[in-house]
């Protein structure tokens, strides 16, 4: 299996050293991820400038190569000109800090994988919780637990997997649940600088899901939860509200 992996944390980041490592049991792993922390890119392009694309060593963990893009950046660039072969499988990851509901969104971790769908390539998004010492080497030993259960199933879209805070103990289990678009409790701290100049400062960011089966509730539950994303962005329901409109 011809594996390509990516991150949004970048190349450096302990995530997707912990994922190479895992992953390589399962495939040939090549490593195509942005040069820099592109956390919250979403799925932006670079569209006016060149992309700089240098093969490096990481501390000698893996070979990769380093791409001043975005996460969608790297996904199109290593399909289009650096893959020896059209990836079986493209995974993002893991993530230092959990992809649920609508963080969804803007996460470039998501973004990549989503990319790879866009080339009819079976693609999955790895995440796990924010910790202060976030334990990556036993979060992508869980990843590649699903991904080897999702494999024989026949992996179509995007599949997002995210991983509990492991330092309460091992996942209660695996949850299959829809992703919250419930968002979050969130304000802005305003201050003023030594110019000034007044600074806003977002905070909060409490999930307002309430007994409701969700990705954001599972995880805080102590699950490992698994999300199928798609990403025709078409409101049938609403569709049919201005088909009925005399245009």
């Amino acid at each position: 299996m011809n594996i390509l992996l990516t991150n949004d944390d970048g190349i450096l980041a302990p995530g997707i050293a912990a994922a190479y490592k895992e992953l390589c049991k399962l495939g040939d792993v090549t490593v195509v991820a942005p040069s820099d922390r592109m956390s919250g890119a979403g799925h932006s392009i670079t569209v006016f400038e060149p992309l700089l694309c240098e093969k490096i060593n990481v501390e000698g963990q893996f070979s990769g190569y380093s791409v001043s893009g975005s996460p969608a950046d790297c996904v199109k660039l290593a399909v289009m000109e650096i893959c020896p072969k059209k990836p079986d499988l493209v995974v993002s990851g893991i993530n230092h800090g959990a992809n649920v509901g609508i963080n969804v969104y803007y996460s470039g971790t998501v973004a990549a994988a989503i990319e790879a769908a866009f080339f009819k390539i079976p693609a999955v998004a790895l995440s796990a919780v924010r910790e202060e010492q976030t334990d990556f080497e036993n979060a992508a030993k869980h990843c590649v637990k699903v991904i080897n259960k999702l494999l024989p199933a026949g992996i179509e879209g995007v599949i997002n997997i995210n991983i509990p805070a492991l330092s309460s103990g091992q996942p209660k289990g695996v949850k299959v649940v829809p992703q919250s678009t419930m968002g979050f409790d969130e304000h802005f701290v305003k201050e003023k600088n030594d110019k000034g100049q007044i600074l806003y400062q977002l905070s909060g960011g409490y999930h307002r899901d309430k007994d409701l089966p969700s990705d954001t509730l599972a995880i805080n539950e102590g699950f490992i939860t698994v999300t199928s994303l798609g990403f025709d962005m078409t409101d049938y329901n609403g569709m049919k509200i201005l088909n009925k409109i005399k245009w």
